[in-house]
């Protein structure tokens, strides 16, 4: 069964509402959640959704909560998230950087003691609208193993980059693993395999099995080249906001302990260099038109499938696993 998306983000939003979130707090942890699931993300999704309201009722997480930050720099901030919801910290965070980006063109915000931040795509994208050149960066529990190596050593360590680009901002959002443990989980949650590659078990072996593959440790994208960026990214997010490294790191994915993992947020004013919006809009409509491999299927650029997956969600509405259907269901009900 298909549900309107209007219908689940008034499901979210009033879930969080129940227990003492603030409203306009309450709509953008539930609007990140929504968009996750229009663009064809269910990983960053709905499915998210129990496990942050159970976080709010243990006290892990905390609603009212916005962040506080230190500019300990003319352009660095440093940000206690004091166990806030990840989007509200974030966004609140973004919004505090603003008049120095426009003073100096550059801020950076080194973010810890928040909660997960969820799709990266999101923020990147609100600051290409807004004119702005946005980088995310997050770390997460050891999840993805070395190359050459067979345990989780490494956090699936996204970065997300939006840069002002016409109508339509550029937006490229991946993570440094294969794929994210969510959407180990959300194939386990279907009871549907995982290809081959993705992940081996807790011998190290490589595996098929979802369900396997959450208690052993996902495969780097690209071989030594995604070791190598979600290395790089562990480091830098961890030297900056002195978060844990991710053998020590808890909390994006379990409702026992506070979450210690590290966002990075980078703006730049598109306006303080040389360059012209209009003519990287040209070239990226330059490259959708260049000569595909495959007749059928047009060259693309990052951000084009989430669009149009979006559009098509938005017309025939979101489709979630039963049981996660039943599970919330059942929360709005109690």
């Amino acid at each position: 069964m298909n549900l309107a998306p209007e219908r689940l983000r008034g499901m979210a939003s009033a879930l969080l509402e129940a227990r003492n979130v603030p409203s306009a707090h309450a709509r953008l942890q539930a609007d990140l959640l929504l968009e996750a699931e229009l663009r064809g993300l269910p990983s960053h999704g709905l499915q998210r959704l129990p496990l942050i309201l159970s976080r709010l009722d243990k006290g892990l997480a905390d609603g009212q909560a916005r962040g506080s930050g230190t500019w300990r720099r003319r352009s660095f901030l440093s940000v206690d998230g004091e166990r806030g919801l990840g989007p509200v910290v974030l966004m609140h965070a973004l919004e505090a950087m603003r008049p120095i980006v426009c003073e100096t063109g550059i801020a950076i915000a080194a973010i810890r003691n928040a909660n997960h931040i969820g799709m990266l795509a999101y923020y990147a994208e609100a600051a290409a609208k807004s004119g702005l050149i946005g980088i995310i960066m997050s770390t997460s529990e050891a999840l993805v193993y070395p190359f050459g190596g067979t345990q989780a050593m490494l956090g699936t360590n996204p970065v997300a980059i939006g840069v002002p680009s016409g109508d339509q901002p550029f937006v490229l959002d991946l993570a440094t693993s294969i794929v994210s443990m969510g959407k180990i989980n959300h194939h386990a949650m279907r009871g549907m395999p995982i290809p081959l590659g993705w992940a081996v078990d807790a011998e190290g072996r490589p595996t098929t099995d979802a369900n396997a593959a959450r208690t052993g440790a996902i495969a780097p994208f690209g071989g030594a080249k995604g070791y190598g960026l979600g290395l790089a990214i562990e480091l830098l997010v961890s030297a900056l906001t002195g978060s844990d490294l991710a053998p020590d790191v808890r909390g994006t994915l379990d409702d026992i302990h506070a979450a210690n993992k590290g966002d990075l947020l980078i703006l730049i004013d598109a306006a303080a260099g040389d360059g012209s919006v209009r003519s990287l809009a040209s070239y990226l409509d330059h490259l959708r038109g260049s000569h595909p491999s495959d007749p059928a299927s047009p060259v693309a650029v990052p951000g084009d499938g989430a669009r149009q997956r979006r559009a098509a969600t938005e017309r025939s509405g979101i489709e979630l696993p039963q049981p996660l259907l039943e599970h919330l269901l059942a929360l709005e009900a109690a």
